[in-house]
């Protein structure tokens, strides 16, 4: 059994088979979903797992309790990666009761018809559960990212049982070749990254509490360097840049602003730029390219004009941006066009609504092919990108 401290054990899951988490993430490591169980007088259990993983985590609760009942099931978040397994909990054991928001009680109805009026406990901002020597504090944590969640603290041990916080994509047993944070990213801006300002609230809750340990409902344990996880989360959800960088996103019809977009790649490392990440938003993945328009605090756009509009795949990425809450970065357009070029203005348009974000001035504007007045208009924003 998996020890997180000497009284608290994991028992979630891995799953290897998922193709797409929420239907949209691709998930080449797999995805793990975690639950916890808490050993005391009284024992309590951390959320469930995915529907077809029940049977599994019984089996991982049962070996956890050696011959023990659980008194309660605390029911963290909704999602149905997360609550899928109450009514098999529910009926397992007949005595426990389940712990969760006034939120959560309803949506339990909508999503599985029962709301277990008669073996429930409604816990809000600061309810306390007392396990015998484990003190649980809850913590709401609305919009983190639906809102029905609670956070929970666990005073005697100092472990912060964070719900979807401080997740990331991947099951626990495949190494991760480029560390926790590149795909804690990815999820954070693809899942959470829209509530950034609700995030903030709770990690300033969290900052008055002594934390040792964190244990998210994806992703691993954290107990080691936690002001590094902690560090990125402040990042992250305030916008802020983490990468120093531009990043470049591109579609290319017949090759001609992707060769624009080479030469402006060479011309920012000419001019010591520390990092450009390129991507063709017609191949990447959307996730990944989200990830990096969050990461870096510069970004340049290039695309072309597509039925008096732009090319789908660069429309459908800034309004992701935009529905994600992106703000607070410097713009630069390129657009190609070969008879009535309106690609910058349709992107900037689109731009609108995402806060405090500043265009250069200098623009590129491409008629079919590259030409030497195009090389010195991608000189002109390479300079002023980097300024």
């Amino acid at each position: 059994m998996n020890h997180v401290t000497k009284d608290i054990c994991y028992i979630g899951v891995n799953d290897y088979d998922l193709d797409l988490f929420e239907g949209q993430y691709i998930v080449p490591l797999g995805m793990a979903y975690n639950s916890y169980v808490i050993l005391d007088e009284k024992i309590a259990v951390m959320d469930t797992v995915d529907q077809h993983f029940g049977e599994e985590w019984l089996a991982n609760l049962q070996e956890a309790l050696e011959g023990r009942v659980p008194d309660y099931l605390i029911v963290q978040h909704m999602e149905p990666d997360h609550s899928a397994n109450i009514s098999l909990f529910m009926e397992k054991f007949p005595a426990a009761r389940i712990v969760a928001s006034a939120k959560a009680f309803t949506m339990m109805k909508n999503f599985y018809g029962i709301e277990y009026e008669d073996r429930r406990i409604v816990a809000a901002e600061g309810t306390e559960l007392s396990l015998g020597a484990h003190a649980l504090r809850f913590i709401a944590a609305p919009m983190v990212h639906w809102p029905e969640v609670l956070m929970t603290y666990d005073s005697t041990d100092k472990v912060f049982f964070s719900a979807d916080a401080f997740g990331k994509f991947g099951a626990l047993d495949r190494e991760d070749p480029e560390g926790w944070a590149c795909e804690a990213r990815r999820y954070y801006f693809g899942i959470v990254g829209k509530y950034g300002a609700q995030a903030q609230a709770v990690l300033k809750k969290a900052a008055a509490l002594d934390i040792q340990t964190i244990c998210p409902l994806h992703g691993p344990v954290l107990k080691e360097d936690l002001p590094y996880y902690l560090n990125l989360y402040n990042i992250w959800t305030t916008y802020g840049v983490e990468t120093e960088g531009v990043a470049v996103f591109y579609t290319s019809v017949y090759g001609n602003t992707e060769k624009a977009v080479k030469i402006l790649e060479e011309k920012l490392k000419e001019k010591g730029c520390p990092k450009v990440a390129v991507s063709d938003l017609a191949r990447d993945d959307l996730a990944e390219c989200v990830e990096d328009a969050f990461r870096y605090g510069k970004v340049i756009l290039a695309t072309t004009t597509y039925n008096a509009d732009i090319f789908p795949f660069m429309r459908t990425f800034i309004q992701t941006l935009s529905e994600h809450g992106w703000r607070g970065r410097k713009v630069g357009l390129m657009e190609n066009g070969s008879w009535a070029p309106t690609a910058a203005k349709v992107m900037k348009g689109l731009l609108e609504n995402c806060k405090d974000t500043v265009f250069t001035e200098s623009q590129v504007k491409i008629l079919s092919g590259v030409t030497e007045e195009n090389i010195a208009q991608i000189d002109a924003l390479a300079e002023e990108i980097l300024k």
